[in-house]
């Protein structure tokens, strides 16, 4: 069972009577539900997953004024809960995932995940927080929430970047990419730099799934994720499958042996395997971007797509 479901689940069986049971007079300014890290918040959790911070729990999120009135006494009621639900075992919390759920103070928790704990409202605001944290802020599920400050703060989030800021998010992550895969891959390569040529490789990956994410208008997870993830985007998911493929190319160091820096296209080695995968994914994102609007250019080049992206601010 999914860590979403179960704790939904354990919510309705022992949560909301403990709330409606035990604190009455502050039930009604909790929100409950699961989010924040960890793979169940996301729903990518496995088999896997199960071997830490997995097992019957949820979170109440209190107000801070109400969390510093009721917090302790409702949290010395919430570890009281059966631990064992459903066949599942209780929650075994390592170190470093202590405190993700039990009772939490509303305004710590977003604070912990984005700085802040009122919604962004400028640019500069927005391009301040880290993506990742933000896709942290906004998965998961909310199962009640009767004050509904929890799920405005939530929404003010889930409705995405403002368009100057998403704008800049993506001319920044293409930009990288190109650099990285387009650019530096090659010049790597073409040096014997393979550990160099590596790191290049690595970040054009990245980069270009963040890009993919971003034309989706979904923030991006952190690294870990980036690749399960692009199977939920409605468009350029088939990237992930081309990214794997990359790792598939027998070893293309002998490609770039009789490579001359003269030629202006010595970037665009297709003896390396690897040099054709990156640049039928750039296609793929040129297309992305051509459908959306965004850009009118062909040019495989992602850098050269840059000024049109940024022009539209």
């Amino acid at each position: 069972m999914k860590g979403l479901e179960l704790a939904e689940k354990y919510y309705e069986a022992y949560g909301r009577k403990m709330l409606a049971a035990q604190f009455p007079e502050a039930a009604q300014y909790a929100a409950a539900g699961l989010a924040g890290h960890g793979s169940e918040c996301f729903g990518f959790d496995d088999g896997i997953s199960m071997d830490h911070d997995y097992g019957p729990s949820f979170c109440i999120w209190l107000p801070r004024d109400v969390y510093e009135q009721y917090g302790a006494k409702m949290q010395a009621a919430y570890d009281a809960l059966p631990g064992e639900f459903m066949g599942f075992a209780a929650r075994r919390i390592e170190e470093q995932g202590a405190g993700r759920v039990g009772v939490l103070c509303l305004e710590d928790f977003y604070l912990g995940l984005i700085g802040r704990d009122t919604p962004p409202v400028s640019v500069s605001d927005w391009l301040a927080l880290d993506e990742s944290s933000l896709a942290a802020a906004v998965n998961g599920r909310v199962f009640e929430d009767r004050l509904g400050w929890f799920s405005a703060m939530r929404k003010s989030l889930t409705d995405y970047y403002p368009r100057e800021a998403w704008l800049r998010r993506l001319a920044q992550s293409m930009g990288r990419a190109a650099q990285a895969g387009q650019y530096n891959y090659a010049r790597a390569m073409k040096r014997g730099d393979r550990l160099a040529a590596e790191m290049a490789l690595t970040d054009f990956i990245r980069e270009s799934m963040r890009t993919v994410y971003l034309l989706n208008r979904t923030y991006a997870p952190y690294d870990k994720w980036l690749r399960r993830g692009l199977r939920e985007l409605p468009s350029g998911s088939e990237i992930g499958d081309m990214l794997d493929l990359l790792y598939t190319v027998p070893d293309p160091a002998g490609a770039w042996a009789d490579v001359s820096l003269d030629d202006y296209l010595y970037c665009l080695n297709t003896g390396d395997g690897r040099v054709l995968i990156i640049e039928a994914v750039c296609g793929i994102i040129v297309q992305m971007l051509n459908e959306t609007g965004l850009s009118e250019l062909q040019d495989n080049f992602l850098q050269a797509h840059l000024g049109t992206i940024l022009a539209k601010i």
